[in-house]
């Protein structure tokens, strides 16, 4: 049944899970309704809202919020498994009244990783009746060992059935902004088109803008090739997903219950990895690979990182380097390349790289699929709360080795992200003011000169929209400044 609310069209259906949640126990059908009237409830609607909110251009999860404000999910057992009802569900996630298809695999992936999440970090603290239900109250588990997160990152992907045996190195893990120009959307397009004829596959964030135009280039490179079965992954996080719906080109969906680990996930599976323009969130990435790749520990890991962008972007990367140079130091340029304006050259030094990934991965005995003995520094592996306490603690000063202050440098890029777009950072801003940034001057002037440059270039939001920044930066003299 369609209905008017808030000016957009809604459907009331009853959703028959596909995939990995067809089969199921009669001890997981239970699990799966009581959650669904536990506390982790509301974060499952707003993530199936974003899901089938499909057609919305807007990166904001309030606002997606405010269109739908009748939208439920309901989860129905059965004794063969479970239904979704959905009830005043964007009508823009269906065709001739049936949910498209794709759509319906993204609903059910967001649903089984939830869940399964739910499992692993909480514990039934009691059980109560809420309106004739019995609800599970989740206490948190406590903080996970590194070992123990890299188990569960693993095991989500395996659930997902994005980790494949016997398969020779071909993903390209691709990152960049969603506030990217037609032009340089183009290019990205065109860095897939070349990946794709060379048998390669695509993982990103599984948004728009530059997460998207790989995974459309390489499925009309796999097409002409005769390729069936490409993959085009999506890696995303409940704060991420319910801002940015999951672009219509992704077959594989897996939902990290946190940044940390979703950037954890990544850079696992990848075989290698190609990074366009983007914003904050792009710049958080960089940080989180340079930190660990600047590890001791993993001198002798082999993971091809390349930085390329269109000639419209005017010298993008030019920008990042001098930002990395002058906070990390010179050393930091040897663990990535920048190639400007060639997607034929992008694609053939990442195949080349591939190769060189797998000799590695036989002589250390490492699987090709996930890469178990990358060493991510046990800071990074944590979820950082962002808060303006949290923010402006944050140690930016040169006095700190290269990769810890890298570590640092990704937490205030994160808080940026979850200012601009995630719906906790949103409300504290509004609430409190802009988070406070203190450290070097050095470090803070250039920080601030590339904020100020991405704010110009509106790589901050999406373009439509004007951009109120989430920070401001407070230099204090330190002992660590260079005479």
């Amino acid at each position: 049944m369609t209905q008017e609310n808030c000016r957009y069209q809604t459907v009331n259906a009853a959703i028959s899970p596909t995939g990995s949640l067809e089969l199921l126990s009669q001890q997981e059908v239970e699990r799966l309704s009581r959650v669904g009237h536990g506390e982790i409830h509301e974060l499952f609607r707003r993530c199936a809202l974003a899901v089938l909110n499909c057609d919305d251009s807007s990166d904001s999860a309030e606002e997606v919020f405010a269109r739908y404000p009748d939208f439920d999910v309901e989860i129905v057992q059965r004794t063969r498994g479970v239904k979704l009802k959905l009830k005043n569900a964007p009508a823009c996630a269906f065709v001739d009244g049936k949910i498209m298809s794709g759509v319906r695999e993204h609903l059910f992936a967001v649903l089984r990783d939830i869940v399964f999440v739910a499992s692993e970090l909480y514990r039934q603290d009691e059980t109560s009746v809420e309106e004739g239900f019995e609800a599970i109250r989740l206490v948190h588990r406590g903080p996970l060992s590194p070992a123990a997160i890299n188990n569960l990152v693993f095991l989500l992907l395996r659930n997902a059935g994005l980790l494949k045996p016997r398969m020779l190195p071909n993903l390209v893990v691709c990152w960049g902004g969603h506030s990217i120009s037609r032009d340089e959307y183009d290019y990205t397009k065109s860095v897939g088109y070349e990946l794709g004829l060379r048998h390669l596959d695509i993982c990103t964030g599984c948004g728009p803008g530059a997460m998207k135009g790989p995974m459309k280039g390489a499925a009309i490179g796999h097409a002409k090739q005769r390729i069936q079965g490409g993959r085009y992954i999506g890696i995303s996080e409940p704060g991420i997903i319910a801002a940015e719906s999951p672009n219509p080109i992704v077959n594989h969906l897996v939902v990290l219950p946190d940044i940390e680990k979703r950037l954890e996930a990544f850079v696992r599976v990848a075989h290698g990895i190609i990074v366009f323009p983007g914003g904050v969130g792009t710049l958080e990435e960089i940080l989180f690979l340079i930190g660990t790749l600047m590890d001791p520990a993993n001198k002798d890991q082999q993971l091809p990182l390349i930085f390329t962008e269109a000639a419209c972007s005017n010298g993008y990367f030019k920008r990042i380097d001098e930002f990395l140079v002058a906070t990390l130091g010179e050393e930091v340029r040897r663990h990535y390349r920048i190639i400007e304006d060639d997607p034929v050259e992008v694609a053939h030094v990442m195949r080349e790289g591939m190769q060189q990934v797998g000799k590695g991965r036989r002589v250390s005995r490492d699987a090709y699929y996930y890469n178990w003995l990358l060493h991510i520094p046990e800071e990074m592996k944590h979820p950082f709360e962002v808060n303006h306490e949290s923010m402006a603690s944050l140690r930016l000063t040169r006095s700190l080795p290269p990769q810890e202050l890298a570590i640092n440098l990704r937490r205030a890029f994160s808080g940026i992200v979850a200012g601009n777009v995630k719906d906790h950072g949103v409300r504290l801003v509004r609430e409190k003011g802009p988070f406070v940034l203190r450290g070097d001057v050095s470090i803070m002037a250039a920080m601030d000169g590339l904020l100020r440059d991405f704010v110009a270039h509106g790589r901050m939001k999406l373009a439509r929209e004007r951009y109120n920044p989430c920070y401001t930066i407070e230099p204090e003299p330190a002992q660590s400044e260079p005479v």
